[in-house]
């Protein structure tokens, strides 16, 4: 059958209704169904707006104001400027140096957030028609930000840019004013776009810097103490402060990835990508499963962000999930899990990832390259955990009326070109920034293949002014991290600190390899703990500063410990109690928001061992690429049969063999471990063990008959 010409993916028909089946608006038992399947609608439950909405809510930023009339006009024209700015600034940078273009760019999206995002705060009661809007508090605080932020470049205010340079370490008391109200104006927008978290750690941060000099000089964390002009000049007036390296990131790379996936969505592509997985795994039981952990890996291209993802793969895969017989909270988990996996898949992994390229002083394209095999890893222990699912509890097909994968591919397969374009130009050894820009006019370009999507005029200044916009927190989080970063450059923290961790590991174990493992796990739970409470990009400038040193200090290099911590700053959004990405799951199905969390641990298991893998052992290093190809090849076939024997330790179920009793799964669980340790005889006994339970599994098998048949 041809293809309309205005075919646009995203939707997808219900098959003819089969009067046998259950209501829609109730879960579907898991008594038997006909072979054919069940029919269902996978049409979104929720429009695009309330999608965006409630992704906002789940997210690690809060949701911004839905502003209208002259407000949004005025807002979406300087974002839009601002966007062109970031453009511009990478193929003719400013002639006065990165610090000059970072000022700039701070002094134009800071005030920003405080027209956008509410302060959460009513002081006097306020008219329903006014109470949406910004207030005239929050216009005072966007100009005071825009003065303190163009402040070093005035000529008329501080002199010039060069003669504020020259005052470094000298500030007069109009620089100290304006640095010290650039401060607050900072932890307010990071108090408006992330929550009291952050900016109660840079308070700590800012506090350490000022009394740390009267603690006891013979503690090792007391230092000489800093007045409040030093402190501020750090902030204000050096490169490891409010213009370090981590809004230099945001600035230069993160924000031209938000502008590439604003434009991306719009041209169609996010629709796109979960037809795909809806049409190319339409016929098998485990199907449901499948289509929404291969959307939330594409989807991941367009959003980078765990809740949000989790959120607009949910709104359409829900149904298909509980129309096969899933469970709200085991359907979440997996949703959760899926969305997750956004922040940790190439092309386009997370803002720290940017942030790791730059603090390493590599090419983006060799974190995409250290990032591959773990994305693997943690797809292949979701994928396993479906599959197991499926068999443990019955799940069904889904009969869908949807177009063919390939019908797809010719008609709007051209959305996967611009991810190629930034693999290739990276190849190429092409700067990330430019790559990234061609990518996104080809994504312009290729909207107009279809009427629904194309980009005109207006709709490409939205798309830029939405790409600003999405990079608001981001900017909010790194400048609030560059106190961090400032604090612990001049009290010496950072080397304090790792200094008592491996202290610590040292007083409970002996041998380097111990030491380097207990290090490992103490840092995997500061990092977890810490990435509770603030947003990713936070949680990985800070485990870099304070944690990452501990493990540079015992020899591991610096890629595995960058890597380390980065994933576990991520896995936070599926860590209980907090797993944004799991609240959010809960929000879409409906089901109980700590079922749904542990569930999503289940699913995301794989992703907590795997670091420490890479970090324990040399051989560890194949995960990110490193050694040959022997070496690579061991490293991963060994992690593969871990994840399995996780996947048998955690789901009760050995794919292939049966289902697995709780003997089977402690083996498995050893089976694991052994796995996971990347030396040969380990590896060779992991394998044994994972014999062993499989072997338990066939005997358990054989002595009773089981309540489900494992489906084909």
């Amino acid at each position: 059958m041809p293809e309309p010409e205005n075919a646009r993916p995203g939707v997808v028909e219900p098959a003819e209704p089969d009067p046998t089946e259950p209501d829609d608006t109730a879960p579907a038992p898991r008594a038997a169904v006909a072979d054919a399947g069940v029919s269902a609608s996978v049409g979104a439950t929720l429009d695009d707006e309330s999608v965006r909405e409630l992704a906002a809510q789940f997210e690690d930023e809060k949701p911004g104001r839905r502003l209208t009339g002259a407000v949004d006009l005025g807002v979406t024209v300087v974002a839009a400027a601002s966007a062109v700015l970031v453009l511009w600034q990478v193929f003719r940078p400013l002639a006065q140096g990165g610090q000059y273009y970072l000022a700039i760019f701070l002094a134009c999206v800071l005030p920003l957030v405080f027209v956008v995002y509410p302060s959460g705060v009513r002081l006097r009661r306020t008219p329903a028609e006014h109470r949406h809007g910004p207030t005239a508090g929050d216009y005072v605080l966007a100009a005071v930000a825009l003065a303190a932020c163009a402040y070093p470049l005035l000529p008329f205010a501080s002199g010039g840019y060069d003669a504020f340079l020259n005052r470094q370490g000298q500030l007069g008391p109009l620089d100290v004013a304006m640095g010290t109200a650039l401060l607050l104006l900072v932890l307010e927008a990071c108090r408006r776009t992330t929550g009291w978290v952050l900016p109660v750690v840079c308070g700590v941060f800012l506090a350490y810097d000022y009394y740390g000099g009267y603690l006891p000089q013979h503690w090792s964390l007391a230092h000489l103490g800093l007045d409040f002009d030093q402190i501020v000049d750090a902030l204000y007036n050096s490169q490891s402060g409010f213009y370090g390296t981590p809004l230099d990131v945001a600035a230069s790379y993160i924000v031209l990835f938000t502008i590439y996936g604003a434009v991306l969505d719009a041209s169609g592509a996010g629709a796109f990508f979960v037809e795909l997985s809806v049409a190319a795994f339409r016929r098998s039981r485990s199907a449901a499963g499948r289509t929404a952990v291969a959307s939330g890996f594409l989807l991941g291209t367009v959003s980078g962000s765990g809740a949000a993802t989790t959120v607009s793969i949910g709104a359409v895969t829900w149904p298909i999930l509980r129309r096969a017989g899933y469970p709200a909270d085991r359907a979440g988990g997996m949703l959760a899990a899926a969305g997750v996996g956004a922040i940790l898949s190439p092309p386009t992994l997370g803002a720290a990832a940017f942030i790791i390229a730059e603090y390493l002083d590599v090419s983006y394209l060799s974190v995409l390259g250290w990032a591959t095999i773990p994305t693997l890893l943690y797809y292949l222990g979701i994928l396993l955990a479906v599959e197991i699912d499926a068999r443990r509890f019955g799940a069904r097909p889904v009969a869908l009326r949807v177009r063919s994968p390939w019908a797809l591919l010719g008609r709007f397969g051209y959305h996967f070109a611009s991810l190629l374009v930034i693999i290739v130009l990276l190849a190429l050894e092409q700067p990330a920034t430019r790559a990234v820009i061609y990518a996104t006019l080809l994504a312009a370009l290729l909207s107009f293949l279809d009427r629904r999507h194309r980009l005109t005029p207006r709709r490409l200044v939205a798309s830029l002014a939405a790409g600003i916009r999405g990079v608001l927190p981001v900017v909010a989080v790194c400048v609030a991290a560059g106190i961090v970063t400032a604090s612990t450059t001049k009290t010496g923290l950072g080397p304090q600190m790792s200094g008592l961790m491996v202290d610590w590991a040292q007083s409970l174990a002996s041998g380097h390899t111990a030491v380097i493992a207990l290090t490992a796990v103490f840092a995997a739970v500061a990092l977890t703990l810490l990435g509770l409470a603030v947003p990713v990009t936070a949680s990985f400038i800070i485990g870099w500063v304070i944690i990452g040193q501990a493990l540079l200090d015992l020899g591991v290099d610096r890629p595995a410990t960058a890597m380390f911590i980065f994933y576990f700053a991520v896995l936070s959004e599926a860590t209980p109690p907090t797993a944004l990405a799991s609240v959010a799951a809960a929000a879409v199905t409906g089901g109980k928001v700590f079922p749904t969390m542990w569930q999503t641990l289940r699913y995301a298991l794989p992703a907590y061992l795997v670091p420490i893998a890479f970090v324990v052992t040399p051989a560890g290093r194949g995960l990110l690429g490193f050694g040959g190809w022997d070496d690579v090849g061991f490293a991963f076939a060994a992690s593969a049969a871990g994840v399995l024997a996780l996947s048998v330790a955690a789901g009760g179920w050995f794919i292939g063999v049966g289902r697995a009793g709780v003997p089977a799964r402690v083996v498995a669980g050893l089976a694991a471990l052994a796995l996971l340790w990347l030396s040969l005889w380990t590896v060779l006994t992991g394998v044994a063990l994972l014999l062993v339970a499989a072997l338990l599994v066939l005997v358990s098998a054989s002595r009773s008959t089981p309540s489900l048949e494992e489906p084909a």
